[in-house]
């Protein structure tokens, strides 16, 4: 008997009927049913057909009509962030500084003397664009205000993640009390040029510090007494990290930035709880500091045996790849002393969850992809400047086999599509930033007869490059991604960035399932709805084909599904027999 034989006579685990099924699968695209047994698809046709695979014990999904889509891939998801932003309290909606003094009391009288008291940003996330202005005062909070109202505890206020708001400058402050523990007073050095340590007329720090960079330093050097995220909190908040990304309909993610050590245990921890919900891919972040004892990175005799370390720690996580698995590694050749700085609170990460060192000069980059493309250790890059080193590695060892990754795609000319096509490479798009809040800055910088090489997807889909969509958690929703592929929408003007760049809806919903897929070799798996598959789905409120373009954004997933599992639902319940609520 062959395996469609022995499917047809059993009955299903899981029957989901009576909706639009948009499988992505091109020699079916459209169902009513699907069956479900063992974590995978089994059937997907009309009601009828599958009603064959409905027995007494299996559970029947009313869908009444909802669109159902394949779980979405995000191609660049950092979702760890997502579950530790519960970890500090949030200053709530205040809008003046005695909003803020109020909350940092009320947190005071829960803690005893001399505990800490961090928080989260001022202003409304999950952006934060309107601090400080939406405080009455229309500025920031002094060292003295928070000391009036927290005198026997040092209070920091955290600055932002700035690629939440992709604006500068990072703001924290700090009290009396936390300035005196970190060393900090008059004479105190700012330890980049792009911090600075805001003074009174009397020459006094005002706990006010000014980062023009997009992460965070000041917390990694002059603030590094204070108490930042244990392994324990990483691991605690990932489940409600997952449960945030399952809300809009992700069943996959893939870490492209790079995973330092504390974000793997924190993964490894969680899968052997037995809760990871989320299929996870990981990428493994250098840490160069470690592994040599001057800066600038490793001598190239080093990296062989380094691979081969990595390749044995890729091996762990074989056993169970559906759920987690380590898959290449992250090389970079932006050297920047800010991120210098920044590692010396390693291997503390903070929000980032990589590591900050991992860029090397050019050579020992050259070096190492070599070493990478010998021993099919695939390479993860982010920048267009890896773009060349990529084409240079590949004339020594070829690589156009092995899907290499230029993610968090920027700008590419025509001529780089074609080499990014012509090297085999898998790409990742960055939407939110590079359309969404930054568009409007490339448009002035590039003029209108480059505009088109403004996160090029249709060019890249046009020319048979792998693209995958990603949020980079800025928002957690792949409709963001999806909706800004297909509008080309920015925040700040009303035309739209590169419109001949637009992707179709059916396009941008293959680039969030199916591209998401050949980032991780998994396009037989996963990515479309099909017999045999992984059993990962979304029901959503909204049908993503049908809604208008304002309406695209907002879908919310009414129940996600991974392996057949029920792991998200806007309800408290799905009953057998009943109707997705």
């Amino acid at each position: 008997m062959n395996p469609a034989e022995r499917f047809a006579v059993r009955a299903a685990d899981c029957v989901l009927r009576g909706g639009r099924i948009v499988t992505r699968n091109p020699s079916a695209p459209y169902a009513e049913a699907c069956a479900l047994e063992g974590g995978r698809f089994v059937a997907v046709g009309s009601n009828e057909a599958v009603a064959a695979r409905i027995g007494p014990a299996t559970q029947v999904i009313e869908l009444e009509r909802r669109t159902v889509l394949p779980g979405l891939i995000d191609g660049h998801a950092h979702m760890d962030r997502e579950g530790l932003k519960q970890v500090c309290p949030s200053l709530g909606d205040v809008r003046s500084i005695a909003d803020v003094q109020q909350r940092i009391a009320a947190l005071a009288r829960t803690r005893p003397p001399g505990e800490w008291i961090v928080t989260m940003p001022i202003g409304t996330p999950p952006s934060y664009y309107d601090a400080p202005d939406c405080l009455r005062e229309r500025r920031w909070p002094t060292r003295y205000e928070l000391d009036a109202a927290a005198p026997d505890h040092p209070v920091f206020i955290r600055p932002i993640w700035g690629f939440w708001r992709h604006t500068e400058p990072l703001v924290s402050i700090a009290n009396s009390r936390a300035l005196a523990l970190a060393g900090i007073d008059r004479h105190t050095v700012a330890p980049t040029p792009t911090v600075t340590i805001e003074h009174a007329l009397d020459g006094e720090p005002t706990g006010v510090f000014l980062e023009r960079t997009m992460m965070p330093i000041v917390e990694h050097s002059l603030l590094r007494c204070m108490p930042g995220f244990t392994d324990a909190d990483r691991a605690r908040t990932l489940p409600a990290a997952m449960q945030a990304y399952h809300a809009f309909g992700t069943t996959s993610i893939f870490e492209e930035h790079g995973a330092a050590a504390e974000l793997v245990q924190a993964y490894r921890t969680v899968h052997r709880r037995g809760a990871l919900t989320m299929r996870t891919a990981l990428v493994a972040s250098p840490d160069w500091r470690s592994a040599a004892a001057s800066g600038g990175g490793t001598h190239p005799d080093d990296y062989r045996p380094r691979l081969e370390q990595w390749r044995a720690e890729m091996a762990q996580f074989d056993a169970d790849a559906a759920w987690l698995r380590m898959t290449g590694v992250f090389v970079d050749i932006d050297v920047l002393a800010d991120n210098r700085v920044r590692a010396w609170s390693m291997p503390y990460t903070g929000w980032a969850g990589f590591n900050y060192d991992t860029a090397l000069a050019r050579e020992k980059a050259r070096a190492l992809l070599v070493a990478c493309a010998e021993q099919h250790v695939r390479a993860v890059a982010i920048w267009p400047n890896m773009l060349d080193l990529f084409e240079e590695v590949d004339r020594l060892v070829s690589i156009r086999d092995q899907r290499w990754v230029l993610g968090h795609v920027s700008t590419l000319s025509p001529r780089d599509v074609g080499r990014v096509r012509d090297l085999g490479l898998v790409t990742t798009s960055h939407t939110n930033r590079y359309i969404y809040k930054e568009g409007h800055l490339l448009q002035a910088r590039l003029g209108p007869e480059r505009e088109h090489e403004i996160s090029p997807l249709r060019a890249l889909v046009e020319a048979g490059v792998p693209l995958a969509l990603a949020t980079d958690n800025v928002p957690v929703s792949m409709f963001w991604p999806i909706w800004q592929a297909t509008t080309r929408l920015n925040r700040y003007t009303d035309r739209p960035v590169a419109p001949a760049q637009a992707l179709t809806r059916a396009q941008a919903l293959d680039a969030a399932t199916l591209g998401g897929a050949m980032l991780t070799f998994d396009e037989d798996v996963k990515g479309s709805i099909a017999p045999g598959k992984l059993a990962d789905l979304t029901v959503l409120d909204a049908d993503p084909l049908a809604v208008d373009d304002a309406t695209l954004r907002d879908i919310r997933a009414e129940l996600t599904m991974v392996g057949g599992r029920v792991v998200w639902r806007s309800d408290a319940s799905v009953d057998p027999g009943g109707s997705v609520a």
